[in-house]
């Protein structure tokens, strides 16, 4: 066994350097706990990271860009992460959904003006979301967390009567006109579901209770900021971060009490070899993955051409049209088909951030779900739904970068298949991530955790993984 506790170095040793693996460290320096971090690339950040993709100058995030749940996380913001270069960018508005020949829905910061935007469905929307903007500060840590019995049932019940739901089927019943159902469509979409399945509402639902609530901000200067914050933050507690350090077995390890892996089921099943016991390594390979995804960057001159000069306000944009559109492109990539008009998420920081890219041209970042493990570049069909909103788009291009599926777990090991959210959010991963529901971050290794995405409350920068598996090894280690 490899975390040889009777000569220990270090009280614990963390293999991953994202925003879990960084959180579970600072968990544990705060603590008073001796910590190091070992990651694999050439910098710290995994999910949230930034590099110079198409031409020098130009800040691209790798994965992560936008962060609702990283403003809002119950971890982060007990964090001085200001002091150490972190500072957050809202857009005028989060989000905007545009339309062919109907004007764009606007998910701005107020209910209110959201709501007069979506005509006879704005009671509708207000009676769905406002409630639950007021349970925000109950909920955030709540849903940020491990399933238990809740500290506030009836908060969590009014959730839960419209969370618990397939997102299609409940909003053609709540909602009447095409604007609103195709603004919910595109919150479901993020679950990377086929919309008729449950838990898509809840994905909705804290995606737009989350931007009225906190915004959906992003780091000045790239994901990266967020990341180098945190480590730097760690540093100033004593804990030492290595990168450019691959960990292939748990026999790399330095001595430790501990070890946390901020890794999926997959690689830990890799690392930990002959250490797993045969049915833990069973249990551990059924675990499901999603869709992957296949991501475009590009650098182009001037803003966006868009069609709804009100899109040019968000810092996000939807790009699929109407629920039904929606519904057909997200089962495809369950199908293993390649939608041919995908559901396209687009960002556009630099409209709001200068910082992002050099003499009046704009960093835009964009993807669409694809089947797992896709080796299919489908940056035409990304560009396609663009100029559909934005005609003129394709004209502005100066360089363009893209990752398919197959090549964002190239960069990321964690990323399996191009599944950017750690694991598939199906009914039963929500209740058993990544295989037990009353110690998900347990290993049948003894003083071996898991940390990443893979576990509750799984996908999102928010470092609430890493924090709560921490926690995990502090109640151990009493």
């Amino acid at each position: 066994m490899s975390v040889r506790a009777f000569r220990a170095r270090y009280d614990a040793v963390i293999v991953g350097a994202g925003p879990n693996g960084l959180s579970a460290a600072i968990t544990l320096a705060l603590a008073g706990r001796s910590v190091l971090v070992r990651e694999g690339a050439s910098a710290v950040g995994g999910g949230a990271r930034s590099m110079a993709l198409t031409l020098p100058g130009a800040v691209h995030d790798v994965c992560s860009a936008v962060h609702p749940l990283a403003v809002g996380s119950p971890f982060f913001r007990t964090l001085p992460l200001a002091n150490f270069g972190l500072e957050w960018i809202h857009a005028d508005v989060p989000l905007a959904h545009p339309f062919d020949g109907t004007p764009a829905a606007v998910l701005s910061r107020d209910v209110g003006e959201t709501a007069a935007g979506l005509g006879n469905d704005g009671d509708a929307y207000r009676a769905v979301v406002e409630p639950l903007v007021g349970d925000w500060p109950i909920l955030a840590p709540a849903i940020l967390r491990p399933l238990r019995i809740p500290r506030h049932p009836f908060v969590m019940a009014r959730f839960g009567l419209a969370a618990l739901r397939a997102a299609a089927p409940y909003v053609r019943s709540r909602f009447e006109t095409p604007v609103a159902r195709g603004l919910w469509a595109g919150l479901a979409a993020h679950s990377m579901l086929p919309l008729g399945q449950m838990p898509t509402m809840a994905i909705a639902l804290v995606l737009a209770v989350a931007a009225h609530a906190e915004g959906w901000p992003f780091p000045r200067g790239g994901a990266q900021r967020l990341s180098d914050a945190l480590a730097a933050y760690l540093r100033s507690l004593g804990g030492e971060i290595v990168t450019g350090a691959p960990v292939e077995s748990l026999d790399d390890l330095e001595p430790a009490r501990s070890v946390l892996l901020d890794v999926t089921p997959a690689q830990l099943v890799r690392i930990a070899g002959d250490s797993l016991p045969h049915r833990a390594r069973r249990a551990l390979e059924r675990y499901r993955y999603g869709p992957g995804a296949c991501k475009v960057d590009w650098l182009i001159e001037g803003p966006i051409p868009w069609s709804d000069p009100r899109c040019a306000r968000a810092g996000t944009v939807h790009l699929g049209g109407t629920l039904d559109e929606i519904v057909v492109s997200e089962s495809a990539p369950w199908r293993g088909e390649h939608a041919e008009r995908p559901f396209v998420l687009l960002a556009q920081p630099s409209v709001f951030d200068a910082s992002r890219a050099p003499d009046g041209r704009h960093a835009i970042w964009a993807y669409c779900h694809a089947p797992h493990g896709s080796t299919t570049d489908l940056h035409a069909r990304i560009e396609m739904q663009v100029e559909r909103f934005a005609p003129g788009f394709r004209d502005r291009i100066v360089a363009r970068h893209v990752m398919t599926a197959r090549d964002l777990e190239s960069h990321n090991p964690n990323l399996v298949g191009g599944d950017i959210g750690g694991g598939a959010n199906t009914m039963l991963q929500l209740f058993r991530r990544p295989t037990s529901m009353l110690h998900p971050y347990r290993t049948a290794i003894p003083n071996v955790y898991l940390c990443s995405a893979s576990t509750p409350p799984g996908g999102g920068v928010h470092g609430m993984c890493g924090h709560h598996a921490a926690l995990a090894v502090l109640r151990d280690d009493r």
